[in-house]
């Protein structure tokens, strides 16, 4: 597919972010203003309760609401509709032009919130490198779990720790325990970690009791963000055993603020890899699941004037799809819903250059990293800033996410 040209003439760069082939969803604010859902176009949002309300789309009342989730409700005819009545509405030439321009509000006016009402939050463990890292450091061996390649390994997270680019995260406080202390200990985690990920939105959901094929599980995806799963590696590692991670993961996830929709990015599928050892038939699918998506993480520390790449991978690294998760998670089941929430698990390639946490990065702190200020790092100090940016490139246009951007604040005084 080539770029479809716009009249919003910035949306034409082959680099922009936001062309029309890609038209994503998110929710802004302008001042005061109560938010609203928006998509992006060029530099600029098309106010979508404003242009419902001037009878250019016919959504009744979808966009209502301050979230996108009303429209995931209505289903897979439904989107495509929509994406294709956005698309006539800004394409160059479109015979609406002058009814919705005065709907465009500039980006660099607008707040952006949380585009979806997370509704449940499941975080993953599906990237093959970083699970034979994370076994190397931990356990001296990058031999995978007995289980993990038969089934995309998993743990439900906290939807209400959800936030979207630009929050600050406190530094969390827990109970940890140091290899040869006798009695745990209390207080800021000193290696706080982040996870690159991407993130799908579950748009349909189903009942509890019925599950699903990866092909139905594919159609119920309504798209994906970029999604950074804090971790706190040593209140993590004291916890998890036997029940797995909690309040080392559960203090904040941070999500890109605009949804791309499946759609947009099917020109960009890429197959799951070569299967080590056969997956059970539940887990078969005729489509490709994943997507040519290249990933990177940047950290700019307090005070700096430009950040530091320390990773760039790709999506297409990971060993299963965000179908087979969905269609895993339920199987046995678990009713789905519309605006869960599916973490990819961490996205890391072969080389430290393109690993997605900083716990492999540094490995375990064993080996700093140094950054282009000069500073050094084994894992995220106070004043730090950490973005993920994520983007497809196609003929002459891009498609991506906005920056996923959180800047860690000092922990709390405990007892607030």
């Amino acid at each position: 597919m080539t770029l479809i040209k716009s009249w919003v003439t910035s949306a034409n760069d082959a680099d922009h972010p936001f062309p029309l082939n890609n038209l994503p969803y998110g929710v802004f604010s302008i001042g005061d203003d109560e938010p609203r859902c928006g998509v992006a176009i060029g530099d600029m949002i098309l106010d979508m309760p404003a242009a419902q309300d001037a009878g250019l789309l016919g959504f009744g009342d979808a966009f209502d609401v301050p979230y996108w989730n009303d429209l995931m409700d209505m289903g897979p005819v439904a989107w495509t509709t929509l994406r294709a009545r956005l698309t006539d509405l800004l394409a160059e030439g479109s015979k609406d032009q002058t009814t919705a321009t005065p709907f465009l509000v500039p980006q660099s006016v607008a707040t952006l919130h949380m585009p979806l009402a997370v509704s449940e939050y499941t975080d993953f463990y599906a990237g093959m490198q970083h699970a034979k890292n994370m076994g190397a450091i931990l356990r001296g061996s990058p031999d995978l779990p007995a289980n993990w390649l038969h089934i995309p390994v998993g743990y439900n997270g906290r939807a209400s720790s959800v936030v979207v680019s630009g929050t600050d995260i406190h530094r969390p406080n827990g109970q940890m325990k140091a290899p040869d202390a006798d009695m745990p200990s209390f207080g800021p985690t000193k290696r706080l970690d982040i996870e690159l990920e991407l993130g799908a939105i579950v748009g349909t959901g189903c009942d509890m009791g019925t599950p699903i094929t990866v092909d139905q599980a594919d159609e119920m995806i309504f798209g994906y963000v970029l999604l950074n799963d804090w971790s706190a590696r040593d209140i993590q590692g004291w916890e998890y055993q036997p029940l797995g991670p909690f309040q080392g993961k559960a203090f904040g996830t941070t999500i890109s603020p605009w949804i791309v929709t499946a759609e947009a990015l099917s020109p960009f599928r890429a197959p799951t890899p070569v299967r080590e050892k056969q997956l059970l038939p539940y887990l078969n699918s005729t489509k490709d699941g994943l997507y040519d998506i290249e990933l990177e993480v940047l950290m700019q520390p307090a005070g700096a004037e430009t950040a530091t790449s320390l990773s760039k991978t790709n999506y297409n690294r990971m060993y299963y799809s965000a179908s087979e998760q969905l269609c895993h998670h339920a199987v046995g089941g678990c009713g789905m819903s519309s605006g869960d929430l599916l973490g990819s698990g961490t996205i890391s390639g072969p080389t430290p250059d393109e690993y997605g946490s900083l716990m492999e990065k540094s490995w375990a702190g064993r080996e700093p990293f140094k950054l282009d200020t000069g500073e050094t790092r084994s894992f995220i100090e106070d004043g730090d800033t950490l973005t993920l940016r994520g983007a497809a490139r196609g003929d002459g246009y891009t498609i991506a996410f906005g920056d996923c951007t959180t800047t860690i604040l000092p922990a709390h005084k405990f007892p607030v």
